[in-house]
């Protein structure tokens, strides 16, 4: 069994965007979210491996589950809190004309390309050279106002 999860893994890296869409069709049963390949291989590669060898105990998931609690309340359980704001730590990554994007989320600020911004709209014109919603420019928040 190892062997095989092992080459479907590495079958993940040869994969065009169409066939890595597909296989998470197959594999969640579940349209894919509108995120960039490195986030699809790596929640593939998790969905293959648990799959194989079974998800987390059910130990970890109340673990995790108290340790959720502890946190700032946050909407949509999507790592964002209640002001919409993603939670210090988090890596936001965005694919614009062929380049991969990442900012990361500080205490009261992001960073972006070694720079501190004040805020994710900032960073957006800087990759564009236009004006963005921060928030929907890296796909916290639909374009509709809801989040996604």
């Amino acid at each position: 069994m190892t062997d095989n999860v092992l080459g479907r893994l590495a079958e993940l890296k040869t994969m065009d965007i169409v066939t890595l869409k597909s296989t998470w069709r197959d594999l969640f049963a579940a349209e894919p979210p509108p995120y960039n390949r490195k986030f699809l291989e790596s929640r593939l590669a998790y969905r293959i491996q648990e799959l194989a060898y079974g998800g987390l105990k059910p130990e970890t998931l109340k673990r995790l589950a108290a340790l959720a609690e502890d946190l700032e309340p946050r909407s949509g359980g999507r790592g964002i809190r209640s002001d919409n704001r993603p939670i210090a730590g988090t890596r936001l990554m965005r694919d614009w004309q062929g380049v991969e994007h990442c900012a990361t989320v500080l205490a009261d600020s992001y960073e972006y390309d070694g720079r501190p911004y004040k805020s994710l709209s900032a960073i957006a014109r800087a990759i564009t050279g236009t004006r963005w919603n921060g928030l929907i420019f890296f796909g916290l928040k639909s374009q509709r106002g809801r989040g996604q």
